[in-house]
C-alpha cells in the first residue's frame, strides 16, 4: 500500500489503469481534455502491478481500476470522476492540484 501512496502522491495527477480497460482510457482522455497531463501506471504491464492492485483494492477501490489521485489525494475511481465532472466540480479539483491553469 505504500507503494502506491507514494506513487499517488508523487504528481498534481496520477491514475492507475489497466491498457485494456476502456473506462481508464475514457477517464485519462477526459483530464486529458482538461489540460492536465497526468502520469499513468498500467498495472497489467507494470513489474509491480499484480501488488499495486491489491493495494488499491484495500484502500477501497472497488474495481481497482481506475484509480485517480488528485492533488495527492485518492478521488477515487470512473464514478467518483465522472460524478465530479457532472457537478462542474472537477475542472475545480484539477486547479486546485495544479494541474491545470486558467
Amino acid at each position: 500500500m505504500d507503494m502506491v501512496m507514494k506513487l499517488g502522491t508523487s504528481s498534481s495527477v496520477v491514475i492507475f489503469t489497466k491498457s485494456s480497460c476502456c473506462i481508464s482510457h475514457s477517464i485519462e482522455t477526459l483530464i486529458r481534455n482538461f489540460g492536465a497531463n497526468p502520469i499513468i501506471y498500467e498495472l497489467d504491464t507494470h513489474p509491480n502491478g499484480k501488488k499495486m492492485e491489491k493495494a488499491l483494492m484495500e484502500l477501497g477501490c472497488q474495481p481497482s481500476v481506475p484509480a485517480i489521485f488528485i492533488g495527492k489525494e485518492l478521488v477515487g475511481g470512473a464514478n467518483e470522476i465522472m460524478s465530479l465532472n457532472l457537478r462542474g466540480k472537477l475542472k475545480q479539483l484539477l486547479i486546485r492540484a495544479n494541474a491545470i491553469w486558467v
